[in-house]
């Protein structure tokens, strides 16, 4: 009981702990096996149906994180100083039928291909009605954006767990980071999109103020 009291006390710390770093110590680095960790964290989140739609790309040619950086207003501070930047891109190709899902099913799920036909036709109904998507590619990307977050808020707890800092960032023009990506040769020809970015290392100053949050009863109703 003692221990799991421990771990509970732990989690919150980490909680506490994290902030939205917006500069980083340059030089100080993480290691390649905490940043490994992370990673596996991400790796390892669960996603709608399994379809795990997500690259994660991790930006480290200082070149790049220029041109980025011109394009993205929310990251000034972190593309200069972050240890590790990553842009989480999001699977566009998410069909119930596509090349990838077959291929992600039989080749990672391990999906016998007789139990890959009656899976499909759960899908199909899924994407069809249940989450209608299938006549709206921006609504595909949509979802597969969705299952990006799962993977970037687990990354960052892990962080935060091992005292490294993080900042989630949607503050740039997608249209623009898409286009350098694309020049680039990052997005498997249109089956990748950028969703979201992250950077990771540690904080360059302490937050001037305590977090703040709304109070668990103003958030939370029992029905």
């Amino acid at each position: 009981m003692e221990e799991k009291e421990t771990k509970k006390q732990e989690i919150l710390d980490a909680f506490h702990f994290r902030h939205a770093t917006k500069r980083f110590k340059t030089e100080t680095k993480i290691s390649e096996d905490d940043f490994q960790l992370i990673l596996e964290a991400g790796r390892l989140s669960p996603s709608s149906i399994g379809f795990e739609p997500w690259v994660f790309l991790i930006v480290q040619d200082m070149t790049l994180r220029e041109k980025l950086k011109e394009v993205s207003w929310g990251a000034q501070g972190q593309l200069p100083t972050a240890s590790h930047f990553i842009v989480i891109l999001a699977r566009t190709d998410v069909r119930y039928n596509s090349e990838y899902v077959v291929d992600h099913m039989i080749n990672v799920k391990k999906m016998p291909e007789e139990i890959l036909k009656n899976a499909q036709t759960r899908y199909k109904s899924f994407q069809e009605s249940d989450l209608p998507m299938l006549d709206n590619d921006r609504a595909l990307y949509d979802w597969s954006c969705r299952q990006t977050y799962i993977a970037l808020g687990n990354m960052m707890t892990t962080a935060a767990l091992i005292g490294i800092d993080s900042c989630p960032i949607e503050g740039f023009d997608y249209k623009a980071v898409n286009e350098i990506l694309e020049k680039e040769g990052l997005l498997e020809n249109g089956k990748l999109e950028v969703s979201v970015m992250a950077a990771f290392g540690y904080r360059e100053e302490d937050p001037k103020r305590p977090k703040t949050r709304k109070e668990l009863n103003q958030i939370v109703k029992w029905v």
